[in-house]
């Protein structure tokens, strides 16, 4: 079923397939996107902790930085290592702002003749745009509008794939390969957004139905929607931006620090030079104040609290927000994200939900909610 949407919105190489297969469309980042298929969210997301999910991520951005000086044109605007990033090696990166907002979060890979990046869709074209104007000196800025991105996720994500080309049986988490799928080449690292193991895989968009459909034949694999793919990555402690990251937090205050490597911290070969990396690395070495913190929230009570709800001290004091919430289908609890001011962060400290008025008791825990399964050889 097809919801009323703009006619202005696009669609990916997949959208008839997803008619066909009785989606529930939906607008989403500018595009007629699947929230769901027949099953419904709550099968779909335990189907792909249990067996195999197949996500269509094609509103994704995909682009290329080409150039000899690339990797270090990049480091101008990621707090991450590009530099010393191994040959089809893939690190998570922040895209930042002068003041040390986060304008994005992306993979990117070292391909050797190529920097390969994947950007959110609803922030894809001001990405490009924004790295375009930063480096665009520096290397060649190449979009890839003609690949479609498609997400395996799931144990038994390798079974199906390795049927198809065994050789993806040799990566690990947060590696890729170039690999051979349905007649065409396609790159695929082994990661994804779901805490499982999996895979994703830029395909070209006249491949991107073949190869869906060649996937979906075996048994194990489902077509999952946005709705599953949201709790998948919630339970999995993994932020979405827009709503967990945005240009109003730094990446110390979002608890992502892991993602700068110490390269690029004070005191490292490299240190420094990203925007915002003054209070960035100050708030690091605790010179700069903060004045939040994102933490992992699990409900007393079986009342799912959603996004925007206010979180207040147990003596009734204005404290934080959350920012994304809901029953999680594999823990079987309602969990959440927020920020808090960082004196109520700490783990097992209580806060109350304000939901229709009245304080629902959460308990600060940590993330994952649910252990993460990557592969790691």
């Amino acid at each position: 079923m097809t919801d009323a949407y703009d006619d202005a919105l696009k669609i990916t190489p997949l959208f008839d397939l997803h008619e066909r297969l009785g989606a529930r469309i939906v607008p989403f980042a500018g595009y007629r996107m699947p929230v769901q298929y027949p099953d419904g969210l709550m099968k779909e997301h335990l189907h792909t902790r249990e067996a195999a999910g197949l996500f269509d991520v094609s509103h994704m951005g995909q682009l290329l930085l080409r150039g000899p000086h690339a990797a270090d044109a990049l480091e101008t605007l990621l707090p991450i290592d590009v530099i010393g990033l191994g040959l089809h090696k893939q690190r998570y990166g922040l895209l930042l702002n002068d003041q040390g907002g986060i304008l994005d979060d992306l993979m990117c890979v070292n391909r050797g003749d190529d920097l390969f990046l994947i950007v959110n869709g609803a922030c894809k074209d001001q990405d490009i745009a924004y790295i375009t104007q930063r480096i665009g000196k520096q290397c060649e800025v190449v979009p890839l509008p003609d690949q479609a991105l498609l997400a395996l996720q799931g144990p038994r994500a390798i079974d199906t794939l390795s049927r198809l080309n065994p050789s993806v049986a040799d990566l690990v988490f947060m590696t890729g390969a170039f690999v051979e799928l349905v007649g065409t080449t396609c790159y695929v690292t082994r990661s994804g957004y779901t805490g499982e193991d999996g895979f994703e895989i830029s395909v070209p968009a006249s491949h991107a139905t073949a190869l869906a459909e060649a996937l979906l034949q075996h048994p194990e694999v489902k077509p999952i929607g946005l709705g599953a793919r949201n709790s998948l990555r919630l339970e999995a402690g993994l932020c979405l931006y827009g709503n967990d990251i945005d240009i109003n937090t730094t990446p110390v205050e979002a608890g992502l620090t892991w993602a700068i490597q110490k390269v690029r911290r004070n005191g490292g070969e490299r240190a420094g030079g990203f925007p915002g990396a003054e209070l960035i690395l100050g708030q690091l070495d605790g010179d700069q104040p903060l004045l939040k913190k994102r933490v992992g929230l699990r409900a007393e009570q079986r009342v799912p609290v959603r996004e925007h709800t206010e979180l207040q001290s147990v003596t009734g004091e204005p404290i934080g927000e959350v920012t994304s919430g809901l029953l999680g289908p594999t823990v079987d609890t309602p969990i959440a994200m927020a920020y808090v001011r960082p004196e109520h962060a700490v783990m097992g400290t209580t806060v109350h939900a304000i939901v229709r008025g009245k304080p629902i008791p959460m308990t600060v825990v940590a993330m994952p909610f649910t252990p993460n399964r990557y592969y790691r050889g």
